[in-house]
């Protein structure tokens, strides 16, 4: 692209200081003819290329001229410019100061590129919150936060999972996101290193006693290992339906968890064959309820039994209500 190829001219020569028009052309692989109207080009938004005639001459950069830039491409400068996700830095606190780098590093941009790293801005935005689901409450945040940069142990008061609360002493390596969900990475008492939903962690504060990260520690590598190990663990109960062809593209959007593993083809004009996959059984049970007439189970062939009791135990309920 043009934009990459105006900003390697600049590097090149403020690397070089001077550079005929034919060395620039070998260098990145054009005529001599298109560094001439890409040096009108730089000139034309007032960088300072000069050229000079003669055996010794060629172009070259007005003396004391320096561009900030450090060898990024276009794309590369766009990269830097994408949205991220406003909310996650809000949680952090990290919302004014995140702008305001953004534009010093838009200042320190050569103008030939510093409007085309702000329009990113206005083609690309990121928003990774979900549809009116309610946010979880993450009060501990900036302590876990300030523990993690000054590397001291945090006593938190946790709820796991099963609803037990328990107080423990850990040494938070770091924090994850993982969708609008935020991560505490820890190392406990002895050594493990653990996952902690910040939501869940009622109550933290620092222990006045620092402690030493370990050695070679990758979040990033980490977390990858962790959610792989943590998916081959997670339960599966599979179905196989038939869906009717109107309701085919509203089986992700319930609002229940569910993974489509493979749609068949149409059979005829009323059914199209699907199987699914759900944590548990009960998962599966509300799932297929929820859906009426428009869902039909096939296998297994005890799920319909069960369905039918939980939808006649549904009628009875409000019937006894009248």
């Amino acid at each position: 692209m043009r934009g990459d190829r105006l900003v390697s001219i600049l590097l090149l020569l403020q690397a070089h200081g001077r550079m005929t028009a034919k060395e620039l052309a070998e260098k990145l692989e054009v005529s001599e003819r298109t560094i001439h109207r890409d040096m009108d080009a730089l000139s034309g938004t007032g960088i300072p290329v000069v050229a000079e005639r003669g055996q010794n001459g060629g172009w070259s950069l007005l003396e004391d001229y320096r561009t900030d830039l450090t060898g990024l491409k276009e794309s590369e400068i766009r990269a830097l410019f994408v949205s991220p996700s406003l909310h996650l830095l809000d949680d952090l606190g990290l919302t004014r100061t995140t702008e305001e780098a953004r534009n010093k590093l838009i200042a320190s941009l050569p103008s030939i590129v510093r409007e085309k790293a702000k329009d990113v801005w206005n083609r690309i935005h990121i928003d990774t919150s979900s549809w009116r689901k309610q946010k979880d409450k993450t009060a501990s945040l900036e302590m876990i936060k300030g523990a993690i940069f000054q590397e001291t142990k945090l006593a938190i008061t946790y709820e796991r999972a099963d609803g037990e609360i328990d107080d423990r002493v850990v040494e938070p390596l770091g924090l994850v996101a993982k969708g609008e969900l935020w991560y505490l990475v820890a190392a406990k008492e002895n050594g493990d290193i653990r996952n902690y939903r910040v939501s869940r962690i009622h109550h933290a504060e620092k222990v006045d006693e620092t402690f030493q990260r370990p050695d070679g520690f990758d979040l990033a590598h980490y977390w990858s290992s962790s959610t792989t190990s943590f998916i081959k663990t997670l339960p599966s109960f599979e179905v196989k339906v038939e869906v009717a062809p109107q309701t085919l593209s509203r089986l992700t959007f319930t609002g229940r968890f569910a993974r489509v593993l493979e749609v068949g083809e149409r059979r005829g004009a009323e059914w199209i064959p699907v199987t699914l996959s759900f944590d548990t059984e009960e998962e599966a049970k509300g799932y297929m309820i929820g859906f009426t007439d428009q869902v039909k189970i096939v296998e297994p062939a005890d799920l319909k039994q069960k369905v039918l009791e939980m939808a006649e135990a549904t009628v009875s309920f409000y019937r006894q209500m009248e």
